[in-house]
């Protein structure tokens, strides 16, 4: 009797892992699904890279000018479940990206898969990039070929048992790796629609304003409710128009502030979005009202992080 219960549990355990393997794969894009992509568009495709923030995290801490295109890497990126540090993903043959094909570069930006076949770690926003059309990403693609090899690479990441297997995070996608648009809105217009896709897709701004569970996946019933800053000092805004958010803010003074960095009480912005104005000062006027068209469309929500002092602290 012993010795069957004994087998049945191996049988149980061996079944687990089995599906627990096929669970966690890490899963690419459909061969037909590449071939189909159009021939990109360096041009176009500048603009989508300053709409993904790429030189935010990729370009070495505190560049400015044309210093944010040499894309080496080297920031680090803190979290709860320890320290990231964003690689080079320059034209460099060994150091950076400049051996990648068309296939490992949108299979990284939308399925978050590395060349090797393994999983990205979600600090980057790939489960964002997901929602970006093909054609951007070839266009973006265009783009990053032009831009300078640098050389130098960053250190691992640094990570305690068990985040530091990689294999795990197939969990992580099969939970919260969420493709489509997030919020289903009644009707929206062609600019709150081109807003959404710049939103919830290239601009990745849920990544940053939307309240996180335990396991770190974004809870979209808050979605752009604001956060605790996972680097440990104050709180991401909140940019819906609930309590602490961006109620009192017109559509032409929350695109202004995109352009220019200014709030409308002639303050300037802090933290990580001095990097997203830099970004964003490049886009056009179009699509930065299109973005505020959007947020004031977004549901209200009350602020994702617990009342502090000055809310405000890091916008």
């Amino acid at each position: 009797m012993i010795r069957k219960l004994a087998k049945v549990a191996v049988l149980f355990v061996l079944l687990g892992g089995l599906v627990f393997w096929w669970v966690t794969r890490p899963q690419t894009l459909p061969a037909e699904v590449l071939t189909s992509a159009p021939a990109g568009d360096p041009v176009k495709g500048e603009m989508v890279f300053w709409q993904a923030g790429c030189a935010s995290c990729h370009a070495a801490p505190k560049s400015e000018g044309d210093a944010r295109l040499q894309l080496v890497g080297g920031l680090v990126l803190k979290s709860p479940f320890g320290d990231f540090h964003t690689p080079n993903i320059s034209m460099h043959t060994e150091d950076g990206i400049g051996n990648w094909s068309f296939s490992e570069f949108a299979n990284a930006m939308q399925r978050g898969v590395s060349p090797d076949g393994e999983h990205y770690y979600p600090a980057f926003p790939y489960s964002s990039y997901a929602r970006m059309t093909l054609a951007d990403v070839s266009d973006l693609y265009a783009f990053m070929k032009t831009l300078p090899a640098v050389a130098g690479q960053a250190p691992d990441h640094e990570l305690p048992f068990p985040f530091n297997i990689r294999r795990s995070l197939g969990g992580w996608k099969f939970l919260f790796f969420k493709q489509g648009p997030v919020l289903a809105l009644n009707n929206p217009s062609e600019q709150i629609k081109r807003g959404q896709y710049l939103v919830e897709g290239p601009g990745h701004c849920g990544e940053c304003h939307t309240p996180r569970n335990l396991l770190g996946g974004p809870k979209f019933g808050q979605w752009l409710a604001g956060a605790v800053n996972p680097e440990g000092e104050g709180v991401i805004q909140n940019i819906t128009t609930g309590e602490g958010g961006i109620a009192d803010w017109s559509e032409s003074q929350l695109a202004s502030m995109l352009k220019d960095g200014f709030t409308p009480e002639f303050d300037s912005v802090g933290g990580s979005m001095t990097a997203v104005v830099a970004n964003w000062s490049h886009v056009s006027d179009e699509d930065r009202a299109a973005v505020a068209a959007y947020l004031k469309a977004v549901p209200a929500h009350a602020n994702g992080y617990p009342v502090l002092t000055k809310p405000a602290a890091n916008q």
